[in-house]
């Protein structure tokens, strides 16, 4: 069994990347909202509370119940967290003079404090919060301040029980994986057991005694996360895993062939189902993003149950749902946690289909899936792929949809990923792709003058897709494989770079 962290969710914006922290030095963590404690509490070694968008003064602000957890579990409050710890247990917590938000430096109260072990003098934190902690709850020991935080780490007297007023899970915060590390190894005492290979021989067994003969349907996306979540189930069930793989004609170039080949030289039992003309034919004429990614799910669900029927006596529907899919579908004020989240390409399957769900992903996140893929065996250029959008090309190409719109934006997309690979750029991306607008420009090619179409490059480096940065891409890359576009693709006299981080853009266009 792994040792496992509870992380009590007050609504915080970084609640995933607490847990993603965990979960690098090795420990498994879970996220519940704070209203939801576990009842088997002794299953956790360690709880972490959150911060939160609320003031512990709101009337509405997160109150758990912490009776059986406090002063009997290692328990470490960050930002809201520390406020809570200190305004219902004999401090006070007001408002600060001057919003606290950004870098700050610690300075040491008691720096011989295990909790503090290995962490520099001065070292950079990321504060973000509008009250402050001005007096320590009963048994408060002081252990950091900065400069405009006099009560910026704490403990309690008598209790494995730490809060700080800083953000360690953040990248500012330099020490952070440090203050966590000591925390939860040298205080709490839990063991770095949870790994790749630990994972894939837990989750594979269980797979087996959970699924026995049963057959079993996959969806395939050609995507990381299908790709391993099939190689799982492959392992546990054999044969009696039948995966589907759609073309809805809006892949990239030749990717429909490469993939399905991918797929069989795996070992897959496969299906591959060309219905370009299904999907082209219901998105005529439509050029609103929303509907016409809801085309593309209505699509895509008449197709997979189309070819699902021809495999009798299925009763599982697996899925590659991953962690923050799951996270994403829990609200700390209120709303259900057990939501299940339709496939990225399914959309949403009918309740006529009738059959149970299996995720074999969902505690994992990006990262640790592509972790848990090479400990599978599964080829690097497998899971180093760039995530791909569920309705493909549909949602980068504004405006309606032709056959010779999805032909210029193949071409186009295929020089610009290709021209990444050659300068080996790809992997240093996190995701690449090209935009077809629905513009035309005015250019000039030899003596003649030309009245055609526009494209956007796009390039960002990210960590999971919550926020993301553009990369600054060499100008002579940019260079050539813009001259290629506008010489080879008929169609496209003029290309762009997109220069815009998320947030306040986001990664796609629609």
């Amino acid at each position: 069994m792994h040792d496992k962290v509870l992380i009590l969710d007050f609504g915080s914006q970084y609640t995933q990347l607490i847990a993603r922290r965990v979960r690098e030095l090795n420990i498994y963590s879970e996220i519940v909202p704070y209203h939801k404690i576990p009842e088997n509490i002794d299953d956790f070694k360690a709880v972490i509370l959150s911060g939160s968008p609320f003031s512990v003064k709101s009337e509405a602000a997160p109150k758990p119940d912490l009776s059986k957890i406090r002063g009997q579990k290692p328990l470490l409050g960050i930002c809201y967290g520390a406020q809570y710890l200190a305004h219902f247990s004999g401090g006070e917590v007001g408002s600060s003079k001057t919003r606290e938000y950004g870098r700050a430096n610690l300075t040491f109260v008691d720096q011989d404090n295990p909790f503090l072990k290995h962490v520099s003098d001065q070292s950079q934190v990321w504060m973000s919060h509008s009250d402050t902690i001005n007096q320590l709850p009963k048994g408060g020991l002081l252990l950091a301040s900065t400069k405009d935080v006099k009560n910026a780490a704490y403990t309690i007297s008598g209790e494995d029980t730490f809060a700080i007023q800083f953000h360690p899970e953040v990248y500012h915060s330099k020490d952070g994986t440090q203050i966590l590390k000591n925390f939860l190894l040298d205080i709490a005492q839990v063991k770095q057991n949870w790994t790749p290979d630990s994972f894939v021989e837990m989750t594979i067994s269980n797979l087996k005694d959970k699924l026995g003969n049963d057959r079993v349907l996959l969806g395939l996306s050609g995507g990381v996360d299908s790709t391993v979540a099939a190689s799982l189930l492959h392992r546990a069930v054999g044969k009696n895993l039948y995966c589907v793989f759609v073309n809805n004609g809006l892949l990239r170039k030749n990717e429909y062939q490469q993939v399905l080949d991918q797929y069989v030289g795996l070992g897959l039992n496969v299906i591959g189902v060309d219905a370009t003309s299904n999907f082209l034919a219901a998105l005529a004429g439509e050029s609103d993003p929303e509907t016409k990614r809801k085309i593309i799910g209505r699509t895509f669900i008449e197709v997979f149950d189309h070819e699902a029927h021809k495999i009798e006596d299925v009763k599982w529907l697996a899925q590659g749902t991953i962690y923050p899919d799951v996270i994403e579908s829990i609200s700390a004020t209120g709303g259900p946690s057990a939501t299940i989240k339709s496939h990225h390409n399914v959309g949403g399957l009918p309740d006529f289909m009738k059959l149970s769900v299996v995720e074999p992903l969902r505690l994992l996140f990006k990262d640790e899936v592509r972790r848990v893929g090479k400990a599978l065996g599964l080829e690097p250029h497998i899971l180093g792929r760039h995530p791909f959008p569920g309705p493909g090309l549909g949602i980068r190409i504004l405006g309606d949809i032709t056959a010779e719109k999805v032909r210029i934006l193949q071409e186009v997309d295929a020089i610009f990923v290709q021209g990444l690979k050659d300068w080996n750029l790809y992997d240093k991306v996190w995701q690449a792709g090209a935009i077809l607008l629905p513009v035309n420009s005015v250019g000039v090619m030899g003596d003649e003058r030309t009245y055609e179409q526009c494209v956007a490059l796009r390039a960002v480096e990210s960590t999971d897709g919550m926020t993301a940065d553009w990369v600054d891409l060499p100008y002579k890359f940019l260079q050539e494989v813009s001259n290629a576009i506008i010489n080879r693709v008929s169609g496209i006299n003029r290309v762009v770079y997109d220069i815009s981080s998320k947030p306040p853009a986001t990664i796609e266009w629609e």
